[in-house]
């Protein structure tokens, strides 16, 4: 079952546990892999942010769109066409019929 969540960054807690309390600032290096940590007395540190390198990580919204975004794009036009198909179908039934009780019907639109 796919569980979306925030990724876990083993790289903080590997900084955490080697300086505590003396670590500034802490900032994701996502080109490289790594967590930097900016110390109090102004020395860089760095660790990486996964255990084994083929461990898979736990999948997000973020990740996901990333990975999907084609189908969606697709589903979407899918949906916006036959949205757009039937409000021309409409418009055309409304224009073919005689009757103007019949135009109101299908041209009405009902804000609430």
């Amino acid at each position: 079952m796919l569980t979306l969540q925030r990724r876990q960054l083993v790289g903080h807690d590997i900084l955490l546990a080697r300086h505590g309390n003396h670590i500034s600032t802490m900032r994701v290096d996502r080109q490289a892999g790594r967590v930097v940590a900016y110390l109090d007395d102004g020395s860089v540190d760095s660790a990486p942010n996964l255990i084994t390198p083929g461990l898979p990580m736990p999948a997000t919204v973020r990740s996901v769109l990333r990975e999907d975004w084609k189908f969606f794009a697709v589903a979407t036009a899918c949906t916006t066409g036959f949205a757009g198909v039937m409000v021309a179908a409409a418009v055309a039934l409304a224009g073919l019929s005689g009757e103007p009780g019949m135009t109101q019907l299908l041209s009405a639109y009902s804000g609430t």
